[in-house]
């Protein structure tokens, strides 16, 4: 198989990496590279931040339908290449080419069209009394940086740019070295929507190359970030230095929690499977703890058990899998590690926990079968600390007040799932769990108005609608004063 070299998008053309290094990019489903992403430095960054600087001030004064339309543009070109994206997507992360047809790409779709159309509809404020009418104007910063992380590639990265742009700002954006590809032709069909030059800047490389240097770049006035907690820290860190604004999404250890009334048909029960074991687990979403009250737990684990065993790891390329391969060796190497280490916390595995061999083309691939573990205390790492893969914990509980302590003994608060048939109990415990999503008696359900984010370790500030707009604009006051007889 051919090699694909990939490129930087600069100022509106694709360019090799200053240093005309490269990293190789694998496929993990069968372990070999299949691509070399540039390995760009901090001269690269100059290069992408000084052709958003030239472009902001023109694409700033745009009318906000024009620059909707370019959006639309775009997103009608990512729409045409909807089935090669999916195959290039699933290449590039393992994920099953059936998810990337059905969720990755429409969403990436979804969200270029969202932030195009909303920033048309979001109303101005005014406020008026006998001495003045106030008005606030939202204008954009000017450029912004983006980084955004491996598990949902194109996903993300529109998620982060399209509001950006939407709101007047050019951007200088890094994707995931393990995972570019759909990023780099993502620049091509930029190129190819005659999007202004200098609007859209993709740099590729490595976080303590590309990413720090986009950080610290006194020219770029905000960070969107998405990925580990440890580097989300480290990035707000050097932000808080320039005074920079920042949001930050990154780690979650999520609860499901499962209440004795709770309507269990086949279609609930699928969708608690899918919440801990879709995309590998490699969503920062997913469920991977799963509290369940005791006077239901041991019929629960049975039917559970029986449709996690039934899903099918293999090739990505196969209609019938529903797992594929995780993102890459290391990433591999950690998950497996972390099973190990849930035995030696004494805890049972009830499914899976081994490795899976895939025969034919992947049989070099990066595979873990879907795995379940019970017996583990809440304050063992393996319930505190992200996993990030198929592993599921399974937690039984005998009281809401117990659930509520388990659900909230982490550092992380991203997102949480509740399956009651009580609305007056969902009400209740969403409101004391200490997490920024909660949904009940579903998951992964999003409307894009909505803010969308975590607090304690998983996060600060949101995405999502009004929130991404206002995110990326500073706020500025005009008084005008009312004289009498004017």
């Amino acid at each position: 198989m051919e090699i694909v070299t990939l490129a930087n998008l600069i100022d509106g053309k694709l360019r090799a990496p200053a240093d005309c290094a490269y990293l190789d990019v694998f496929e993990p489903a069968t372990g070999k590279v299949y691509a070399h992403c540039p390995d760009s430095d901090a001269r690269d960054v100059e290069a992408a931040v000084a052709a958003a600087e030239r472009a902001a001030p023109a694409w700033a004064a745009l009318p906000h339908g024009k620059r909707a339309k370019h959006l639309h543009r775009l997103a009608d070109a990512v729409e045409a290449q909807l089935d090669e994206l999916a195959c290039e997507e699933s290449r590039d992360s393992g994920k099953p080419v059936t998810l990337a047809r059905s969720v990755d790409i429409p969403r990436a779709v979804a969200n270029l069209r969202f932030f195009a159309e909303a920033v048309t509809q979001w109303p101005g404020e005014s406020h008026a009394d006998a001495r003045a009418v106030n008005i606030t104007l939202r204008q954009p910063l000017g450029v912004v940086g983006c980084i955004s992380p491996w598990n949902l590639p194109l996903y993300l990265f529109t998620w982060k740019i399209a509001p950006a742009l939407a709101a007047g700002n050019t951007v200088v954006a890094k994707p995931s070295e393990i995972t570019p590809f759909t990023a780099y032709r993502l620049s091509q069909l930029a190129i190819e929507c005659d999007l202004p030059p200098g609007v859209l800047n993709i740099v590729h490389g490595l976080g303590p190359k590309v990413g720090q240097a986009i950080v610290e770049h006194p020219k770029i006035k905000a960070i969107s970030f998405t990925g580990s907690t440890r580097t989300g820290a480290s990035i707000a860190e050097a932000a808080a230095r320039q005074f920079k604004k920042v949001s930050l999404e990154m780690g979650g250890k999520n609860p499901a929690i499962v209440f004795a009334d709770t309507d269990l048909s086949d279609a609930n029960l699928d969708t608690i499977v899918r919440s801990g074991f879709s995309n590998q687990g490699e969503i920062c979403l997913c469920g991977s703890r799963l509290l369940v009250e005791r006077s239901i737990y041991d019929d629960f684990k049975r039917r559970y058990l029986e449709k996690v065993k039934a899903l099918r790891v293999g090739d990505p390329n196969d209609d019938s899998s529903d797992l594929g391969a995780l993102v890459s060796k290391p990433h591999f190497e950690k998950v497996v590690g972390c099973i190990a280490r849930a035995q030696q916390e004494d805890g049972k595995i009830l499914s899976g926990g081994e490795t899976v061999k895939v025969s034919g083309r992947c049989a070099g691939g990066w595979f873990v079968a879907p795995t379940v573990i019970e017996g583990l205390p809440q304050d063992c790492a393996t319930n505190r600390e992200e996993i990030f893969g198929p592993v599921v914990t399974l937690i039984p509980f005998d009281s809401e007040d117990e659930a509520v302590a388990i659900a909230n003994g982490t550092d992380y608060g991203l997102a949480a799932s509740l399956w009651t048939r009580d609305l007056t109990r969902a009400h209740r415990v969403a409101e004391r769990i200490d997490f920024g999503i909660v949904w009940v008696n579903c998951w992964m359900l999003r409307d894009l108005r909505t803010p969308f984010g975590g607090v304690k370790h998983s996060g600060m500030g949101r995405e999502g609608g009004v929130d991404a707009l206002r995110f990326f604009t500073e706020p500025k006051n005009v008084c005008i004063a009312v004289n009498e007889g004017s």
